[in-house]
């Protein structure tokens, strides 16, 4: 089932990039394109690994938004190997759909959920999550549920320098499985820190 066309994904991200007098570089359409692909399509898994400064989390920024554009009522995790990291991504996203053109319609009119750790647009009533959410790798996430979940940077120096550190790191990121809802989409960002990366296997 097709839940975002790569037509409006780009429409989306050039008219930020216009809102930001910025010209789209080419890798960052392809970055939306295989972001489009993994939420469209099985498994729903995807892995997007770039050089550093290439503007990866600003792209998957761009395109958290789009989907809640596209689908108000989709609950988004953002795991990240510490909070603050994992904030960042919220502010950014937040930043977008105050400032996007596309998104005034589904800025909440009373911003009760509007903060660094979690936001919540307009949305149908009766959903408990917010509509973005975020936690550290060791950060509670017991009984949540996500429609999308990505991981920002979850292997770093402090989390995968030892042997031990990535078996923990790689136990707790098998515990998304029990958030995900059926049909949810996962997607790893992310540089390797190591040559045993958990981007081997996850």
């Amino acid at each position: 089932m097709q839940i975002l066309t790569v037509a409006a994904a780009y429409d989306f991200l050039n008219i930020w990039n216009d809102v930001l007098g910025l010209q789209t570089p080419l890798h960052h359409t392809k970055i939306i394109e295989f972001l489009v692909d993994v939420l469209n399509n099985e498994p729903h898994h995807g892995l997007l690994n770039a050089f550093r400064h290439s503007g990866k989390s600003t792209v998957v920024g761009i395109f958290a938004a789009c989907v809640l554009y596209n689908k108000p009522e989709t609950r988004i995790l953002i795991l990240s190997a510490e909070s603050g990291l994992a904030s960042r991504m919220v502010s950014h996203i937040r930043n977008i759909l105050e400032n996007h053109p596309l998104c005034k319609d589904i800025l909440p009119d009373v911003k009760k959920e509007w903060g660094t750790h979690k936001i919540t647009i307009k949305r149908p009533i009766g959903i408990r999550e917010p509509s973005v959410i975020c936690q550290g790798i060791s950060g509670n996430i017991t009984g949540m549920r996500s429609d999308l979940i990505i991981c920002d940077d979850v292997e770093v120096p402090n989390t995968c320098n030892t042997i031990q550190k990535r078996n923990n790191l790689r136990e707790r990121l098998r515990e998304l499985d029990f958030i995900l809802s059926p049909n949810g989409s996962m997607i790893y960002i992310g540089t390797p820190h190591t040559k045993d990366t958990i981007y081997q296997t996850e």
